[in-house]
């Protein structure tokens, strides 16, 4: 079987500055400096406190402790999490700073140097026309926010992040639906919603159906369009131990990222640490946007060798017949032009999916930000069910979760697409129907209010403006609603950029590991930890939790309809109405008296019956994406086409990022030093001329970015990269009609060093 042991990337496709492994010492080197630093107490006091992670969904913490995971591992904290903690114990926000620096001054902070100000301590607001914030007390907060959520119901909406509690998602939704309203946005809508409408249509499931037990025993992952490496550090270990115990790891990613190819992890210090760890068995690069043509592929290659399971697919599926008949009629040529993959590449990826016991089949954001994301995951469960490795222990679908309770927001009903177990529960609780009109999801939410249908909006955590494409279609929106209300612990662009037409209000809320009552949140293998309470680091600052202010707010708008809000503000009572209201929940009901922490019942599946009408997963043929790139005419642009190269651009993340948040403005991993640069194949570049380092203009069909260097990378002919949300500004929002998903992985642009004629 021809597998590359050792993936490497060549010399000729990275630059000098790429480092030979991911993690590795530089992981150590910046927790000593953190932790020995004067912010070095603290911050090992947070480390230690008993509540979830603030990074990622694969995080650890709880009751468990720190540093372990639901399976009671130790060491399994990660530099994303300290990064994370360490932003969080910042110094406040200077008292004054807002009378001396005026919005316009504001709006030119970066991501970075706008987390940098420091912790937010005390409320504030930009009134209409004023050109500075100004520190507001609670009475006007209050005041302003119930006249703003008065209004009539379809022209209120609220937007969130997985920052913030199961308790603060599940208010969140229930003061909403209560005041008649179903626009409940999240960030979700712009990542995994592809995923959760797939899997629900296949499933009857949003979620993972594998837990961390059952991926422990799989024998190969297939890890598509996730750089983990990057952005769940902690899965990282699992792939190793898989790894250690003779399975395999299918890469497919169209950037060669480097601690995807061999990663160093601290939990593992004398085997793993300082040599590296070998993660890719084998390592496809695929045309971005092509997911279906190899999954295809890999389809038809299982049909070939006889590794199809007729049986399971006869017994427990629906629409199998048309699936496999797809593949069979594609012919090789067809899906390798469309996916840019050889035909023994695909044959080997068969090959070891076929052979293996048991394969899990993760994915990320690479899979779902796409025009056909929804297609995508269709086409990675379909080779799950065609060769049989789902449905028992350490075989399965695992998306892959950013942020820390990013997938709790949507267990709570935060979505526009509400279960209908929760409906019905809701309904009884308001002694009421609850058939509301469809909701706006996060796009359609900036598409209302650009079109003035939008009064008022309520942020809990996220960056709206800053996540979104089109920055400045995202900008003129928001500056249209009337009222905007964000609860934040910390200033970000969005706060400076994305301001209401009379009054922006900024509310300092507790984090997690400070909030005066017990939390939960929900990871991406759907186990719910419970937080401690805590304290804040801030002397004398004016801030609130986000239980608090919510449950205040509904008092204000509903009085005791229908419950007694402000008794809400002991979280155990909310954990009561979960219980009663959130299929899977039932435990938390007891989780004050017995601190059991525990996975969602109903959704690990290990046996083929599935959450369906008929019990069985429905497959859906994927039809092939079309992947034709504009010519320069079309971006207004006559030239010699020696002078232009039109590229499919993906956005992503850089090394030291979360979400919306930077913490470094260079990325190691990649070798680039900045946050505007270009990660360009060395091919495509000499095309036209440039050589590295080089500054160029990037276009898309918004705006484009001059004075952009190039890097060379390991990144596939045809492809490049660069980083979200700075490039936001230069492209429009083409999204997934199904789930509203917007194509952040495709998105064509067009590069040039020189001012051109244009048409």
């Amino acid at each position: 079987m021809a597998i590359d042991p050792q993936p490497q990337p060549s010399a000729h496709e990275t630059n000098q500055d790429t480092p030979e492994i991911g993690g590795g010492l530089p992981v150590i080197k910046y927790w000593a400096e953190q932790t020995l630093s004067p912010a070095g107490p603290k911050l090992w006091k947070t480390l230690l406190h008993h509540s979830a992670c603030l990074s990622c969904s694969w995080g650890t913490g709880g009751q468990k402790g720190g540093f372990t995971n639901e399976e009671g591992e130790k060491l399994q904290r990660c530099m994303k999490s300290v990064e994370a903690i360490s932003a969080e114990i910042q110094p406040p926000v200077p008292a004054h700073f807002f009378d001396t620096h005026p919005i316009a001054e504001l709006q030119q902070l970066s991501s970075l140097e706008a987390d940098r100000l420091g912790r937010l301590s005390f409320p504030v607001i930009r009134r209409a026309k004023s050109d500075r914030f100004e520190r507001i007390g609670w009475d006007e907060i209050y005041a302003i926010a119930t006249a703003a959520f008065q209004k009539p119901p379809q022209r209120i909406a609220s937007y969130s992040s997985g920052r913030g509690s199961n308790e603060a998602a599940f208010l969140l939704q229930l003061m909403l639906r209560t005041l008649g309203s179903n626009n409940l946005a999240d960030c979700s809508d712009l990542c995994h919603a592809p995923s959760t409408t797939a899997l629900q249509a296949m499933f009857g499931t949003k979620t993972s159906i594998v837990s961390l037990e059952s991926l422990k025993q799989a024998d190969c992952v297939v890890l598509a369009g996730a750089n983990s490496a990057y952005n769940h550090p902690r899965l990282m270990n699992e792939l190793i131990k898989l790894r250690d115990r003779g399975g395999k790891v299918i890469v497919i990613n169209p950037v060669k990222e480097i601690g995807l190819v061999k990663f160093g992890s601290p939990a593992f210090p004398v085997k793993s640490l300082i040599p590296g760890s070998e993660i890719a068995s084998l390592y496809l690069q695929p045309i971005p946007g092509s997911d279906v043509g190899l999954f295809i592929g890999i389809q038809k290659a299982l049909i070939e060798q006889g590794h199809v399971d007729q049986a399971f697919l006869q017994a427990h599926t629906e629409g199998w017949e048309a699936v496999l008949e797809q593949a069979r009629s594609l012919d090789w040529e067809t899906l390798t032009a469309t996916c840019g993959v050889s035909q023994s590449e695909i044959e080997t990826a068969a090959r070891l999916i076929g052979t293996a016991k048991g394969v899990v089949f993760g994915w990320a954001m690479g899979i779902t930000q796409h025009t056909n994301g929804v297609d995508n995951v269709y086409s990675i469960a379909n080779t799950a069910l065609i060769s049989g490795q789902i449905a028992r222990m350490g075989a399965g679908v695992m998306p892959v979760r950013g942020h820390s309770n990013v997938q709790g927001f949507g267990s709570m009903g935060v979505t526009v697409k509400l279960k209908e177990e929760i409906k019905q529960a809701l309904e009884q609780l308001l002694g009421r129907s609850l058939n509301l009109p469809k909701g706006y999801h996060t796009r359609d939410l900036i598409e209302a209010a650009a079109a003035d249908q939008v009064d008022s909006l309520i942020c809990v955590g996220g960056n709206l403006y800053g996540a979104n494409p089109d920055s400045a279609q995202a900008k003129r929106a928001l500056g249209k609603i009337d009222t905007i209300i964000y609860l934040a612990t910390k200033p970000n662009i969005g706060h400076f950029n994305g301001l209401a037409a009379t009054n922006t209000i900024i509310i300092p809320v507790l984090n997690r590991f400070e909030n005066p009552h017990k939390t939960t949140v929900e990871s991406g293998n759907n186990f719910v930890r419970l937080n401690d309470e805590g304290q804040t680091h801030l002397k004398n600052a004016d801030l609130i939790s986000e239980v608090e202010f919510l449950t205040e707010l509904a008092h204000c708008l509903l009085g005791d309809y229908p419950v007694e809000w402000r008794q809400l503000q002991d979280t155990r009572y909310v954990r009561q109405l979960i219980a009663k209201t959130i299929p899977g929940y039932e435990k938390i009901a007891a989780i004050d008296q017995t601190k059991e922490e525990f996975t969602i019942s109903g959704r690990i599946v290990t046996e083929p019956h599935f959450k369906t009408p008929s019990g069985k997963a429905v497959m859906f043929t994927t039809p092939l994406p079309s992947l034709t790139l504009p010519t320069p005419q079309a971006f207004g642009i006559d030239d010699h086409p020696s002078n232009t190269l039109v590229l499919a651009l993906m956005t992503g993340r850089s090394y030291s990022q979360h979400n919306t948040v930077v913490y470094k403005i260079g990325d190691q991993y990649r070798g680039m030093p900045h946050r505007h640069c270009i990660l360009m194949n060395r091919i495509d570049a000499e095309k036209i001329g440039l050589s590295e380092h080089d500054r160029v203009t990037v276009q898309g069909d918004a705006d484009k970015l001059d004075n952009i260097e190039v890097i060379y990378g390991a990144v596939r002919a045809g492809a490049a990269l660069m980083f979200y949300p700075e490039v936001n500004v230069i492209f429009k929002a083409r999204t997934e009609t199904r789930s509203g998903t917007p194509a952040y992985k495709r998105v064509p642009v067009i590069v040039y060093r020189k001012r051109l004629k244009t048409a």
